[in-house]
């Protein structure tokens, strides 16, 4: 497995992004239009896309929030590699970038319907925090942070 930093210029990085689209299309429903409002890849500058067998299978993104603070964007793993630890892998990769560009705290969001990812924070020691942002009113979000 390759974990590759990269930028949203990357070939791999888009394509996993229209499958993730396709994906919270479906669960987000008739929210979907509201999120995605959120996940534009125009300002992500450090991105991770992982590899296996030259293959991209899943990426993460991470973005200034403010001073202390980056937000994760962009999670996703192809679903036949899910399970095998893939997205832990992205989330350890980020936040050691994180470390190297002195940031001391990380946040996300996802979707209450996003049970796969809620589990996924909550076993890596992310806690759960107010919603933040646009995110504040929103019953259908949950929202992480953990300290670098």
């Amino acid at each position: 497995m390759i974990i590759l930093r990269t930028d949203a210029s990357n070939k791999d990085f888009l394509k996993l992004i229209e499958a993730l689209d396709a994906y919270l299309k479906v669960t987000d429903g008739e929210e979907h239009n509201f999120y995605n409002q959120f996940n534009g890849t125009d300002h992500l500058e450090n991105i991770l896309v992982v590899y296996e067998n030259d293959l991209a299978i899943g990426c993460g993104a991470i973005k200034h929030f403010d001073e202390f603070t980056l937000e994760i964007k962009r999670m996703y793993v192809k679903p036949a590699y899910r399970g095998k630890g893939v997205a832990s892998k992205i989330l350890m990769e980020l936040e050691q970038w994180g470390r190297e560009l002195k940031y001391s705290t990380i946040i996300l969001e996802t979707g209450t319907r996003q049970v796969e990812a809620v589990a996924l924070y909550h076993k890596n020691k992310y806690t759960t925090i107010p919603n933040y942002g646009p995110y504040t009113d929103v019953k259908n979000s949950i929202c992480f942070k953990k300290i670098l």
